[in-house]
């Protein structure tokens, strides 16, 4: 199991990372973001969504709520409407994070996916699992700023410490 202390500062490894990347992101045009590239989610703009939809569905599913599906998603078609959402999705993950307690985290979690299935995990492994989602998903947001011929940030948790 792990902390709440090393959990919430995971998260906020994690939010820092994105904001570094989001940054840069924001000053592509509107083609490069949304330019095919053979990415898990083709553009640039439709893995920002992706990574966006999951802390989304994710904390539904923190908070109790069905979240097959997110609303939302198709219409979030710029840089500012996804930062608009992004800022509203933080603001919740932090302030489930900072309530937890270790009690907490040891509690079985039941939730039902996109299939139908149901699934129950311990609350600290779906933690853990969102947080690694992010860093997953920011290391192809990396090749793609590459691939758009743009410098990708230094996001390395080192450098976030250092910067700190």
């Amino acid at each position: 199991m792990i902390s709440p202390g090393v959990l919430r500062e995971l998260y906020d490894y994690n939010f820092w990372a994105r904001d570094q990347q989001l940054a840069v992101c924001e000053k592509l045009s509107e083609e490069q973001l949304s330019r095919p590239l053979g990415a898990s989610f083709g553009s640039l703009l439709d893995t920002l969504k992706h990574l966006l939809g999951a802390e989304w569905v994710w904390m539904e599913r923190f908070d109790g709520r069905d979240a097959r599906s997110v609303p939302w998603y198709k219409e979030t078609s710029s840089m500012g409407l996804l930062r608009v959402r992004w800022a509203l999705v933080e603001a919740d993950l932090r302030r489930f994070v900072e309530s937890l307690t270790p009690q907490a985290l040891t509690a079985p979690l039941t939730y039902v996916n996109f299939k139908g299935e149901t699934w129950t995990y311990p609350l600290w492994q779906m933690l853990l699992h969102l947080a690694n989602h992010g860093t997953y998903h920011r290391g192809q947001v990396t090749m793609a700023l590459r691939q758009l011929g743009a410098t990708p940030p230094a996001i390395d948790f080192l450098v976030y410490y250092d910067k700190k």
